[in-house]
């Protein structure tokens, strides 16, 4: 058995465990003080101010990747053109759908922040698949990940609605690539002179879910800006970063996992 295989079997099957750990684990239900923010200040007329503004970064790093793929500026194989395109609207769409859940923080406007940022992270998993292991199999995935991911959001809500919230599937959809990323960067070789951009976008999701935990703690340290602005600041540095290594990246190997 090759390799190839060997990472096949791993990464399919953490795929596998996480999949059945999360049917037999009883539902997760949406916490009651998630939407209990400990900066709730107006400025200039706008509900949880630096919550909502906050989000504008999205807009700026999604319009930016679109205007650099759109005009070839982006060192990318023409077969990932597509799972990009979603990624930075999906990104666009975070800030605006994480901006307006921010001026009123309830389960409906919820879904709108939500629904973006899933389309994104499967958009995201699409195109390391691609540039990593192999075009064929990201490009049979994309629509039934980005499809996966609307469900996951449109199932939290359905059963919420029910009074019987069940975050199992979103969960998977926001974590499980996250965790078998890094292992396809670790295990797999690339077509380019380093993958940085893909490192500092992890670090800034790992620093980011931090920054979300410790909201209060970080709004009592600063006094004006609480963890969860932060955190859509660093996010969205990140996906920056993630773009600028795209940009600038040089192609070592010209026969790229993504042309297989």
């Amino acid at each position: 058995m090759s390799t190839l295989d060997y990472r096949i079997l791993l990464i399919g099957g953490i795929c596998i465990l996480a999949i059945v750990a999360a049917l037999f684990a009883p539902p997760i239900a949406q916490d009651i003080n998630y939407h209990l923010f400990s900066d709730t200040h107006t400025y200039f007329g706008i509900p949880h101010f630096w919550n909502t503004v906050s989000n504008a970064p999205f807009l700026l790093v999604g319009a930016y990747g679109l205007y650099k793929l759109t005009h070839n500026k982006l060192n990318v194989a023409v077969e990932l053109r597509a799972a990009l395109y979603i990624f930075y609207t999906g990104v666009f769409f975070v800030g605006l759908g994480s901006g307006y859940y921010h001026l009123n923080p309830n389960n409906v406007t919820l879904v709108w922040d939500r629904l973006p940022m899933t389309i994104g992270f499967m958009a995201l998993f699409c195109v390391v698949i691609a540039e990593y292991i192999a075009v064929k199999p990201a490009k049979a995935l994309l629509a039934p990940l980005i499809l996966g991911g609307i469900a996951s959001v449109a199932y939290w809500y359905i059963t919420e609605t029910h009074q019987q919230g069940d975050l199992r599937p979103y969960a998977l959809v926001q974590f499980l690539p996250m965790l078998v990323i890094p292992l396809i960067l670790l295990t797999y070789k690339h077509p380019f002179n380093h993958a940085k951009g893909y490192w500092w976008l992890i670090t800034c999701y790992g620093a980011a879910k931090l920054l979300e935990h410790f909201d209060p703690q970080i709004h009592g340290l600063l006094g004006f800006m609480s963890g969860h602005a932060l955190k859509h600041v660093i996010a969205a540095l990140g996906i920056g970063l993630f773009t600028q290594h795209l940009i600038t990246r040089i192609t070592i190997d010209q026969t790229p996992q993504a042309t297989q």
